[in-house]
């Protein structure tokens, strides 16, 4: 496959934006800064998609690889229901893990089309297919291979399709569909309305395609959902993406301003308060069901003895953050407690228009006397507060 052909559009509008330039012969300021901006924007969504493709041709092949062990693997037996995690521990590469390779094969086994993306002969191609069902002829290199159209294939998006505007994290939110015509509706309206994976995850947890499939006016249904709309940034802030290319996520891109601030200097402002903070981790990323998540700050308090986790919301206090928050807690609590440690503590900052809000997060402390401890060596409410207002006033200066 081509990556340069599938993204052919993006050069073609680079030659426009040079055109556009070279027949002005005096350009001003602002149109200086336009070209640049421009160019800027289409060459990094062009390098987006690019990333985007491959990463999920190569998930498609190992998908193929991990079915094709099971199947006839000669020693298969060996690892049985152990071989994800088996084969994570022997590749031993950030972002090649058991929640990819169950994903990956997942994705093999639901989307057989992908393959005539490949240009391999008839006779490979038919081996790797098998029979899991009939695949759609879009995209195949080879004229020699002769598909018959089902009628399935009405509802089935075309592999080229699936590959160019489609990046995996969302079609890992729509393999969640058990029925094909549920995630033939989902990747059509998510190309269509290009969701963002956060607005496709909203989409389906409040059952669109049902409700669709009841509403007297499905069109009108449909054309009244506005998602927020993502920049190329936004979209390449993906697990996938950093680890495929073996990028951390701070080498990639920053968070706004007064986030980005307010982060780095609250990870200073907690060790310098010399309670016994220890920095652990910024953006640790934890899997829950299947799915990523970052915790902005970690920390491990000797005098405590326990993890205590920060998270910061550029935004007014809303219930369910402090609901992501005691989800981060008990995870700690269940994956990373050592012998001798004490349940792991959460704080939530939260601020936006001159309001602060500080919450505090314990899970599952029964022990007052602990509890009572913890409220005397971390912060205290009052002092966080101050924090976010002196580094809220430094920001906008």
């Amino acid at each position: 496959m081509d990556t340069m052909k599938d993204i052919e559009s993006t050069p073609a509008l680079l030659t426009k934006i040079v055109e556009g330039w070279e027949q002005n012969q005096s350009p001003s300021f602002d149109e200086l800064a336009n070209s640049v901006l421009q160019t800027h924007q289409t060459a990094q969504s062009g390098a987006i998609r690019a990333v985007n493709q491959m990463a999920t041709l190569r998930n498609w092949l190992i998908g193929c690889y991990i079915v094709e062990y099971e199947q006839k693997g000669s020693d298969r037996a060996k690892y049985g229901e152990r071989l994800l995690k088996r084969l994570e521990e022997r590749v031993n590469t950030k972002g090649l893990n058991e929640t990819l390779f169950r994903n990956s094969r997942t994705f093999y086994n639901l989307y057989p089309q992908v393959a005539g993306l490949f240009p391999i002969s008839a006779t490979a191609l038919h081996k790797i297919i098998g029979k899991i069902h009939p695949m759609s002829s879009d995209g195949l290199k080879n004229d020699s291979l002769e598909i018959h159209p089902t009628p399935s294939d009405e509802f089935t998006t075309p592999a080229k399709m699936i590959i160019e505007r489609l990046p995996f994290s969302h079609l890992c939110e729509i393999m969640t569909q058990k029925d094909p015509l549920a995630r033939f509706f989902y990747e059509t309206e998510c190309i269509k309305g290009t969701w963002s994976v956060k607005e496709l995850r909203r989409q389906i947890s409040t059952n669109l395609y049902f409700r669709s499939g009841v509403s007297k006016d499905p069109e009108k249904l449909l054309a009244s959902i506005k998602p927020e709309t993502t920049s190329p940034a936004l979209v390449i802030r993906q697990p996938f993406t950093f680890e495929f290319l073996g990028l951390q996520a701070k080498d990639v891109i920053t968070e706004g301003d007064l986030e980005d601030a307010l982060i780095t200097h609250l990870q200073d402002f907690l060790l310098e308060l010399g309670k016994g903070f220890c920095f652990e981790a910024r953006q640790k990323r934890m899997i829950i069901d299947d799915e990523y998540y970052f915790a902005d700050l970690v920390f491990y308090n000797r005098i405590l003895h326990c993890n205590v986790i920060v998270e910061l919301k550029n935004d007014e206090f809303r219930h369910e953050y402090l609901g992501q928050l005691n989800a981060y807690v008990s995870y700690y609590k269940e994956n990373d407690m050592h012998e001798g440690d004490n349940p792991p503590v959460g704080i939530l900052l939260c601020t936006r228009k001159g309001k602060k809000m500080v919450e505090y997060a314990i899970a599952g402390m029964d022990n007052n006397l602990f509890v009572s401890t913890y409220m005397l060596q971390l912060p205290d409410k009052a002092t966080l507060e101050q924090f976010l207002l002196n580094e809220m006033e430094d920001v906008h200066e």
